[in-house]
């Protein structure tokens, strides 16, 4: 379905992800929106890892709402506030995304501050099927 490319002559990736990933053609798309941790009650989660868990939630349903999955996935970008949270957000991210044999590429960023100052941790992604 998809191509991994990890070229030798580079680093490997230093965590749980990819490189690159090449989609085939004439495969379907979903782009993914930027998900904060606001859950179904409309509440915000109090503390990074209770809003961290609803994002990759909300990411699930999204994708099964498209007739997708995280094997779907083939580009993440996380946005988050704090350099603190960078374990605690591989930590979730694996717990989502740990037993694909193919992660997506990812990019990971720290700002100093998404649209609401609540906000600790935002995730967007792309998805792809074939």
């Amino acid at each position: 379905m998809f191509t991994v490319h990890n070229p030798a002559s580079i680093v490997a990736p230093l965590s749980h992800y990819s490189h690159a990933i090449k989609v085939p053609p004439n495969a379907e798309w979903l782009y993914l929106a930027g998900q904060v941790g606001i859950g179904a009650d409309g509440k915000l989660a109090e503390g990074f890892e209770a809003q961290s868990d609803i994002v990759w939630t909300n990411i699930g349903a999204i994708l099964e709402d498209a007739g997708m999955g995280f094997e779907h996935l083939v580009k993440v970008n996380i946005y988050l506030t704090d350099t603190a949270d960078i374990p605690a957000s591989r930590t979730l991210r694996d717990k989502y995304l740990g037993d694909l044999e193919n992660p997506p590429a990812a990019t990971l960023a720290v700002i100093s501050q998404l649209a609401n100052p609540g906000f600790l941790v935002e995730i967007e992604g792309i998805a792809a099927k074939a």
